[in-house]
Formats: C-alpha cells, structure tokens, sequence
C-alpha cells in the first residue's frame, strides 16, 4: 500500500464477499432461485405488495439464518482498525447481516438496510426485530400493524447517501473488500474516489467488474487479505 503516513480519513466498503467465509449466501447463490421465484423477484416493493408472505417468509428465513453465524477474521480485523485508527474511517457495509457490529467495529453505516430491523411505514420507526414478521406483530412504538423488513429492495434508495459522500469528499484512502463492482451506487464510489484524487485499494476474492478503477487490487479470501492489510495499515507498513 505504500507510505501510510499520509493517509488520515479512510472509507471502506464492505461486499457479500467479506461474509461469505461466515456461510452467508451469497445474494445469487443457488442460480438466484428461492422457492421457484428469482430473488430478484422476491425483493421488490412490487413483489411486497403482490405477495407479501412470500417476502415475509423469505426475510424471516434469512433473519433467522444470520444469527446462527459468527463474524470471521475480516470482520475481527476491521474492528481492530476501527478502534485503533485515529483519523476518520467509516465502514460502509452493502450486507444486511449485523457481523461487522458482532466484531466490534462501531464506525458503521448500512446502506442496505438490516436483517435484524423492522422498519414500520406507519409510524417510520426502524425497531431492534429477531424473530419473525409472517404473523403480522404490531409496531412497538404505535402498535399498527405495518412492519416490513428494513431491507434496501431493487428500486428504493440506498440509506444515507450523503453521508458517504460527505465521507468520500474528506477520505485520503478507498478501500473495497468483496464486492462485485457491479451494483450501483456502491459500485460508483471508486470512480467518485478517483475523481477526488483518493487512493484506491481492492480487496477480493477475485478481480472485479470494477478492478480497473483501482490504483491497486490484492486478492485471496477476505479472511486472509484483510487482516493481512490491517496489520500493514497499524503496523505502519
């Protein structure tokens, strides 16, 4: 990564690729098929107002699904660099599993939404939520019955833009860890970075549909790649 000493205000994005090693599914595992229906087509606000027990059923099983697993190294070791780096950093995570909190790490922001949140359209109340939605509970703040996952679906607007633009503006260093390249915004952000004369770095499995944005890119499971570039990082490498 070169000479760290410059470096100050750090943004990384987090993909499916830093959870993958916990054994959460990728989203279009499987050929992207759930009960015969494409995923695509069960996380949409059309698919919600069509047929919401399909959704219901298919958030409650991922719900449930992702307490079960555990944060792996590449979480462990952002949350290292969080409570270690005293410069600004802010981990803009696309998953909607809660590992990266699990871990330790505090400077978080899901713009995806979360698995373990119901977001009530009645009152717009995001409320703590482990179990099930299926069976219609009411709200905990306004007891109506309007509780749908706090999940970003295709066609709604990612949480808290501008606060990662903001984020980006003031970053020295971008760093991307398992992500595609392919779904937008997120996937905007490196050009946004190069634009903004940012350091960019790559961390993945594999190289992305975005690699070419990228000063630098080392690959390998994010298990090892991360924690490897951590110690650099707080090693002062």
């Amino acid at each position: 990564m070169g000479d760290m000493t410059e470096i100050r205000n750090i943004v990384i994005l987090t993909g499916a690729g830093i959870s993958a090693e916990s054994g959460i599914d990728t989203f279009r595992s499987a050929g992207g098929l759930w009960e015969q229906h494409r995923v695509e087509d069960v996380a949409t606000p059309e698919a919600f107002a069509r047929d919401p027990d399909l959704v219901y059923r298919f958030y409650d099983m991922r719900r449930a699904s992702i307490q079960e697993k555990l944060p792996n190294p590449a979480h462990f070791a952002l949350a290292e660099l969080d409570a270690a780096w005293r410069g600004n950093l802010l981990i803009v995570t696309q998953n909607v599993d809660d590992l990266h909190t699990r871990a330790g790490a505090r400077r978080v922001l899901h713009m995806h939404g979360e698995h373990l949140k119901a977001w009530c359209t009645s009152c717009d109340v995001r409320s703590h939520w482990r179990g099930p939605l299926i069976d219609r509970p009411p709200c905990p703040i306004c007891q109506s019955r309007s509780l749908r996952p706090d999940v970003v679906w295709f066609g709604e607007m990612p949480y808290r833009m501008g606060e990662i633009y903001g984020a980006l503006r003031e970053a020295d260093l971008f760093v991307s860890i398992g992500t595609s390249g392919a779904v937008y915004p997120a996937a905007g952000f490196v050009q946004n970075a190069r634009e903004l004369g940012i350091r960019t770095l790559e961390l993945n499995l594999e190289e992305s549909q975005g690699s070419r944005w990228f000063h630098e890119s080392r690959l390998g499971p994010a298990s090892e790649v991360v924690p490897a570039w951590v110690a650099e990082v707080l090693g002062g490498g």
